[in-house]
């Protein structure tokens, strides 16, 4: 098989931006169908995130998290969001935090990607907190279980 690098041909520069859209070069993605395939074939190590086509991988800039979640939805004793790919999963409440400017975050995709609740997400969430205002803190309530909301980089 040839070289790409010897046809002329390069790795094409692609992005994620804050509010969970795909860009190629300084394009957005708009194919639904493309969309789909990035997500699909998106993966992250070390922090480090790309895209893995057969034996090349096409590294992804991501301005914040690759995820954003769309909507908060009570389910039985717990909560199932709805993520900016249109997939839905259960919120897994113990990776839950605060980033900055105080907005949710949550691990999605068996733990292996950030997600960024949006504001539409963060108020149905927040409307579901407990807020403590002798310490300022606010705590989850699901199933019985108590998630405090705290300030971290990561869970």
């Amino acid at each position: 098989m040839a070289d790409p690098a010897s046809s002329g041909w390069s790795l094409p520069r692609l992005r994620i931006d804050r509010e969970g859209v795909w860009f190629a070069e300084d394009g957005e993605v708009t194919h639904a169908g493309i969309v789909a395939n990035l997500w699909s074939n998106l993966r992250v190590d070390a922090g480090d995130h790309f895209l893995e086509v057969g034996p090349l991988r096409i590294p992804v800039e991501v301005e914040d998290a690759p995820f954003v979640v769309l909507r908060v939805e009570r389910e039985g004793a717990g909560l199932t969001l709805t993520i900016n790919d249109l997939s839905r999963e259960p919120l897994p409440a113990e990776t839950l935090r605060l980033g900055p400017d105080e907005v949710p975050y949550c691990r999605v995709k068996a733990g292996r990607f950030d997600a960024r609740f949006s504001r539409a997400a963060a108020y149905e969430l927040l409307q579901l907190v407990e807020y403590d205002e002798t310490s300022g803190r606010g705590t989850l309530v699901l199933g019985g279980r108590r998630y405090p909301l705290e300030r971290r980089e990561r869970a």
